[in-house]
């Protein structure tokens, strides 16, 4: 849809050239408002304020360990996506004590299996972003991703037209997984 835009074009040409660069679709995503209203602003942690909201189902929170827990990832690159957070506020791998790092590869392991039985992937990607250089998107609190990948799961949608297309909502994802790691596999 070309939008006229305001002021006046000399010639023809400059008209075309100025229509062009109008052409813009918008896409809404109101529930990124929170996270851009208080971009640049200290903020509290979402890892530590997650266990603290005392509503799994609304923090997204699949599994509690002792050391760390399972939470699903509100912006994932796949269903399933989900990251294993120590409930330490850390930085850096080398500040978990050892206790927590052994739960966290024990979970990871586990959600490796789950994902695998429930989504049938042809693959795991499995991973840390140490630092906001690294790409981290919460760099102030250690964590390591685990998501089921499949062969050319990046399509022209994600790759050109950088959008996500996700077969199920984050409610299902959650009732899935939860269910799953505590036992009890939907059919």
């Amino acid at each position: 849809m070309l939008r006229p835009r305001y002021g006046h074009v000399s010639n023809r040409r400059s008209a075309v050239s100025a229509n062009l660069l109008l052409v813009m679709d918008f896409l809404w995503t109101p529930w990124r408002y929170a996270y851009v209203s208080t971009a640049g602003k200290p903020a509290a942690c979402v890892f530590c304020d997650a266990p603290k909201l005392g509503n799994d189902d609304q923090a997204r929170i699949v599994f509690r360990g002792q050391h760390c827990f399972i939470i699903l990832n509100t912006y994932p690159y796949t269903a399933g996506h989900v990251m294993v957070v120590p409930y330490a506020h850390l930085d850096e791998l080398s500040k978990l004590p050892v206790e927590a790092a052994t739960e966290m590869m024990a979970l990871s392991q586990r959600v490796e299996s789950v994902l695998r039985e429930l989504y049938h992937p042809d693959g795991i990607n499995l991973g840390m972003n140490i630092g906001k250089a690294a790409g981290a998107g919460i760099a102030g609190h250690i964590h390591m991703h685990v998501l089921p990948r499949w062969v050319a799961d990046a399509n022209f949608m994600s790759v050109v037209g950088e959008t996500r297309l996700l077969p199920e909502t984050l409610d299902v994802t959650w009732e899935k997984m939860r269910a799953a790691l505590l036992g009890h596999v939907p059919g």
